[in-house]
Formats: structure tokens, sequence, C-alpha cells
């Protein structure tokens, strides 16, 4: 998951919270995409290991799909659509915890994470990465896919969503999600009622965890920059800012 579309989801569950009637702020204007931060010389070895290995084992969603992976987002607005392997939380440089793929099935990034664990988790130091390089995305929350006539359409909860129907995060069923469905707020998410527990295609616990995001093309702006100018979104990418 980008950063973009975790800080959507942060948003979301607040709006999903507010009593009706409470308007959320306009939002902030996104500022140009910036350059990351250069990379060290074992920063550009990882990237370097990561995309000749990646690229040569994940290079279609098939191959993902045959590991395990499966999607879980729509298009972003940097062209990223995000694929999760939900075994794959505490990852290794062999086994990211997500595949960004584009419209057109190109594997173009990945996200690599290490668990949190305790009141105040440091940041990782693994790999050779600059521990500032690690984004925090916490706290942990829910996602699922609803099976429509016109494919899956995706949402996620928080904790106190969860809560309001019985549920809890650490064990999210589609028996919750039918039932938060029946809830006036769902339509914040804008997607689909289930209409049964059946159609609920997936749910999973997203954990808090620190999370690394790779770029597996070339990148102008860097391999661990937000955005890539070389990645072209297509009209369909919704704005997760």
């Amino acid at each position: 998951m980008k950063r973009l579309a975790y800080r959507a989801f942060v948003i979301l569950s607040i709006l999903l919270m507010a009593p009706a009637g409470i308007r959320a702020a306009a939002p902030t204007p996104s500022p140009a995409p910036t350059a990351a931060p250069p990379e060290s010389a074992g920063e550009k070895q990882f990237v370097s290991s990561a995309t000749t290995d990646l690229q040569s084992r994940f290079a279609t969603t098939a191959q993902a799909a045959a590991a395990g992976y499966f999607q879980y987002t729509t298009e972003d607005q940097t062209g990223a659509i995000s694929w999760v392997n939900t075994s794959s939380w505490q990852s290794d440089p062999q086994h990211p915890s997500q595949l960004w793929y584009d419209v057109k099935g190109r594997l173009i990034g990945a996200d690599f994470s290490v668990l949190q664990s305790g009141a105040n988790p440091p940041r990782p130091n693994v790999w050779g990465i600059s521990a500032a390089r690690w984004i925090d995305f916490s706290p942990a929350h829910v996602h699922f896919g609803i099976k429509t006539a016109s494919g899956l359409q995706y949402g996620g909860v928080g904790t106190k969503t969860m809560g309001m129907v019985g549920g809890s995060v650490e064990n999210p069923t589609a028996a919750d999600i039918l039932k938060i469905s029946k809830l006036s707020r769902w339509k914040k998410l804008g997607i689909a009622k289930p209409q049964s527990a059946s159609d609920v295609a997936f749910v999973f616990k997203f954990p808090a965890l620190w999370d690394l995001q790779v770029w597996l093309v070339p990148n102008p702006l860097g391999a661990f920059a937000e955005h890539n100018p070389n990645v072209v979104p297509s009209a369909a990418a919704q704005n997760q800012d």
C-alpha cells in the first residue's frame, strides 16, 4: 500500500467515525513530487538485487497470484495497484508484503514490511536501508473486497467501526463486514453493499508495521520516492491524498 493510500485510509476512518453533519476540512493541495534523499551504496545494492529478483519472479499478476498475492486496492494517483500477501508481513528481501502493478499488469514496485510490537517500536535497521526510509503504518486496521457485477470493490475500516458490530481487528470476518454495511456510515466508503456474507470476497487484518516502498522500474526521483514520473496513471486512477 502506497503512503498516499494509507493516508487516505486514515482520513476515511476518521470520517466513518464522525457524527452526521460534521464535514471534513477541505484537502490541502498536494505539493509537487520531490526526489528522495540520495541512496547509499548499500541501498543501491538492495534496490538492484530486489529489482532483478522480483522482476524475474513476479513480472506478471498471474505469477503474483500463484505465489499467494491478491489485489486489494484500486489504482492510486501514482499509477500503482497494490497486491498483498498476508503471509509476508514480516518481509525479507525475497518476499515483500506487497507488489505494485500498473493498469497494464506491469510490475512497478513493492512494499517490504517489518511488524511493530510494543508501545514505541524502533524503526528497522536492516538490509543496509536508512531507518529514515521506513514509514509508520499504524494502527492495525481491516481491508476487504466486495463482489459486484462489475468486479471487486475495495474498502477498509478501523478498530472503532469493527467494535460497533462486535467485531475485532484481530479476527475480522465476512459477517462483520456485512453488519458494518448496514450502518449509515457505509455510504462514506462509496462502494456497493454486500447482500450476504458470501459477497465479501476477502477480509484481512492489516497489522501495525514499518513499511519500505521501493520502485522496481527506473525513477529519476529515486527508488524510494513517493512518485515516479516514468509511471503515468490512467484516467481511472483515484486521488488518495
